[in-house]
C-alpha cells in the first residue's frame, strides 16, 4: 500500500465531484479593482460616519464572498460544509452591527469637540516684574 486510499486510481476521479475551471485571473482582477475602490472611497466624505462605515463594510463583504466562493471553492461544496464556512462570516456581520454605534458615534471619530478655553490666565503664567537696574 503506497497511499492512504484503498481504491484504484480510476475510481479516485469518480469519488470526487468535478467542477468547471475557476477564473482565478478574473476574480483576482475584481478583488484588485474593489481594493482600489475601497481606498478611493475612504478619502470621500459620504455625509456621515455611518454611511462611510456601511459602504466600507459592504465592499469588504463582497470581497470576502468572492474569496470564500472561488478561492475556498465553497461554490462547489455541499450544504453542511457551506454552513460551517459561513459561520465566521455571519459572526463578523453580527459584530459589525453590535459595534456600529461605537464606530459611527464613538470616541474614535475624526471630529473632535473643541476644548472649552478659560478666559482667565493661569496663575503661573502671570506677568512677572522685570528686574532691570535703574541708574
Amino acid at each position: 500500500m503506497s497511499g492512504t486510499h484503498d481504491h484504484p486510481p480510476e475510481q479516485h476521479a469518480a469519488t470526487h465531484d468535478e467542477h468547471a475551471p475557476v477564473p482565478y485571473g478574473k476574480i483576482a482582477a475584481t478583488l484588485l479593482v474593489f481594493t482600489v475602490i475601497t481606498v478611493l472611497v475612504s478619502f470621500k466624505d459620504l455625509g456621515s460616519h455611518a454611511a462611510n462605515a456601511v459602504v466600507a463594510f459592504l465592499i469588504a463583504a463582497f470581497k470576502a464572498s468572492l474569496v470564500m466562493t472561488f478561492f475556498m471553492h465553497l461554490k462547489y461544496e455541499k450544504r453542511p460544509i457551506l454552513m460551517i464556512a459561513m459561520a465566521p462570516f455571519i459572526l463578523v456581520a453580527v459584530l459589525f452591527l453590535a459595534l456600529f454605534p461605537d464606530i459611527t458615534f464613538g470616541q474614535y471619530h475624526s471630529d473632535p469637540k473643541p476644548a472649552v478655553e478659560s478666559k482667565e490666565a493661569p496663575a503661573d503664567k502671570a506677568e512677572k516684574p522685570d528686574k532691570k537696574e535703574t541708574k
